[in-house]
């Protein structure tokens, strides 16, 4: 007997039997397998009786500007120009401000909305309209100031690469309820200074069955998935066969685990070729549907993204993360000038990301599904360098911002949180990144501390050692 493969075989029973006792590998193993069943698919311990199946995280990379958006605070815009108190700068630390700078209040009216009375900005009419399904959450906070270490540790509880994404971990201990689409599928638009990297919807260290799907609403849905010219999709059933076989054959000689999330990725972009092609025909929503998200067919636009999300959703798919770029403005011009920028980004996203909301609740997919909106921090009251009519610019803060969260457990129609005077720090009902990633695991019915995965002698989750479920959202 080989004693390689031998030895994998123990380990992956061993990892097997720990990981069912805490509620997942069930259906990781059903997903690495390529279970077709419902029945496998579904058999799976749950920590706790989900509500929610999936979900749609709207993140907005960049840092978008609480306080031009959401959170209105009158004292910065009667004190607009002034310096900030020196006390106030001392030990803190900026990404770009420099000296003590002048406080800088929104430019742009803001109105109390719905039963809860939430403040939003006149450049989100349409989300405002939803006040009394979401859960503005005023009270986030991070340790991170930079976009690439934020970005990362939002997403995947660590500022350091190469752990795997929320995404991941849903796809890791939930399984996939379509066996012809991924578990976890990304969408990217936008314009901006910060770029996506790939590894922000990564697997890390999980089975790369877990790894985020990239679609593309322009060319290809999903590159190198369709046959090259001359190959019949016979001959590519034939092609995957002889390969498939290679891969079995190495499997039983090296015994690796990742050999069979080969054979099954393989495998899954053939069932691709023909279902992906229909769900990404947005043109066949009926006209009041394209109208209410504002979509246009063929173009790569977040409204686009948003109806293709639902569509996702309606099929199955577990986590839909659409990443929408352009929120960094420090100021100066083109897309960093707030006052000239932020009304365009703003309006990319308003319209379609209220319609998914009432979409999802008008086909009875809301209440299992959590819907989410934020970036990774919100930005300073100072403002950045010179200010002029034409002209502003804010910093990065770590130390307070806002996200809404909708559907799916979560508490509707609530204002959670509340920041200073300037809108700067957290003064009640504080929600760290890990806190709002118990929340997110928790609603879909998994314990935080229970989902582990052993990597290099260590039991890793995705809120590392950290997190509460933030029990007051919890409808």
């Amino acid at each position: 007997m080989n004693p390689n493969l031998a030895h994998s075989k123990a380990i992956t029973r061993r990892q097997f039997f720990s990981r069912s006792a805490t509620g997942v590998g069930v259906a990781a193993l059903a997903s690495l397998l390529g279970a077709k069943s419902e029945a496998a698919v579904s058999a799976r311990l749950s920590h706790m009786a989900p509500r929610a199946k999936r979900v749609i995280y709207m993140f907005m990379s960049g840092g978008p500007s609480h306080l031009d958006l959401y959170d209105y605070k009158p004292y910065l815009v009667q004190h607009d120009g002034e310096p900030v108190p020196e006390s106030f700068m001392e030990q803190q630390r900026f990404a770009f401000i420099k000296g003590v700078p002048n406080i800088g209040g929104t430019r742009w009216k803001f109105n109390q909305h719905g039963q809860s009375g939430a403040w939003f900005s006149e450049l989100l009419p349409h989300i405002a309209s939803i006040s009394d399904d979401i859960a503005v959450i005023r009270s986030m906070h991070t340790e991170q100031f930079n976009h690439d270490p934020a970005v990362t540790f939002l997403n995947s509880g660590s500022p350091l690469t190469g752990r795997p994404c929320m995404g991941a971990w849903a796809s890791y201990g939930l399984g996939s309820e379509n066996s012809d689409l991924p578990a976890f599928v990304v969408l990217t638009s936008g314009e901006g200074t910060q770029p996506l990297q790939s590894r922000y919807w990564g697997n890390g260290f999980l089975p790369s069955t877990h790894q985020g799907v990239q679609f593309r609403s322009q060319g290809d849905p999903v590159l190198f998935v369709n046959n090259p010219g001359g190959i019949d999709r016979d001959r590519r059933r034939a092609t995957i066969d002889a390969i498939n076989q290679m891969n079995q054959w190495q499997y039983e000689h090296v015994g690796d685990p990742e050999i069979l999330t080969r054979i099954e990725a393989f495998e899954l972009a053939y069932r691709m070729q023909t279902s992906v092609p229909e769900l990404m025909d947005i043109a066949s929503e009926p006209e009041s549907v394209r109208a209410l998200y504002g979509v246009e067919p063929g173009k790569t636009s977040f409204a686009n993204n948003a109806l293709l999300a639902r569509r996702l959703v309606e099929r199955g798919v577990r986590f839909v993360q659409l990443f929408h770029t352009g929120w960094d403005h420090h100021g100066g011009k083109g897309k960093q000038n707030l006052i000239g920028d932020l009304p365009v980004t703003a309006g990319q996203i308003d319209r379609p990301a209220a319609a998914l909301v009432k979409d999802l609740k008008q086909r009875g997919l809301l209440e299992e599904t959590l819907v989410i909106w934020g970036g990774e921090f919100g930005r300073t009251p100072m403002v950045q360098g010179e200010v002029t009519a034409e002209s502003m610019g804010r910093d990065h803060n770590p130390r307070a911002f806002t996200i809404w969260m909708a559907g799916g457990g979560i508490k509707p129609g609530i204002v959670h949180g509340l920041t200073d005077d300037f809108g700067y720090n957290v003064v009640e009902k504080p929600v760290h990144v890990h806190d709002f990633q118990a929340t997110v695991l928790h609603c879909l019915g998994m314990e935080h501390e229970k989902l582990t995965y052993r990597f290099q002698g260590r039991d890793f989750r995705l809120t590392d050692v950290h997190g509460n479920v933030v029990r007051d959202l919890l409808a």
